[in-house]
């Protein structure tokens, strides 16, 4: 069963991610393309971690935390660039 259902949701995911990559180019302000960003990778952890459970390896994990906290800083990063105009205070 779950030969079927991983690559069921790897699909849907995808198709998230396209949407997302839509939402990033096309949004009408900042902050939508910010937010977009930080869904795209969200959609992109969890294609690598279904691929990991597709193929029974470790190492997809490894690499799906790396992507996760980079994500969150990134996005703290730009949000407070946006709000303020600088990262270091």
């Amino acid at each position: 069963m779950l030969a079927y259902v991983v690559p069921l949701c790897m699909a849907v995911i995808g198709i998230a991610a396209i949407l997302n990559v839509v939402r990033l180019v096309q949004g009408p302000d900042m902050p939508d393309r910010v937010l977009a960003l930080d869904t795209l990778y969200i959609n992109a952890l969890a294609l690598i971690v279904l691929f990991g459970i597709w193929l029974a390896s470790d190492l997809f994990f490894e690499a799906a935390l790396l992507i996760a906290v980079m994500g969150f800083v990134s996005t703290v990063a730009v949000s407070k660039h946006l709000l303020h105009g600088e990262i270091i205070d």
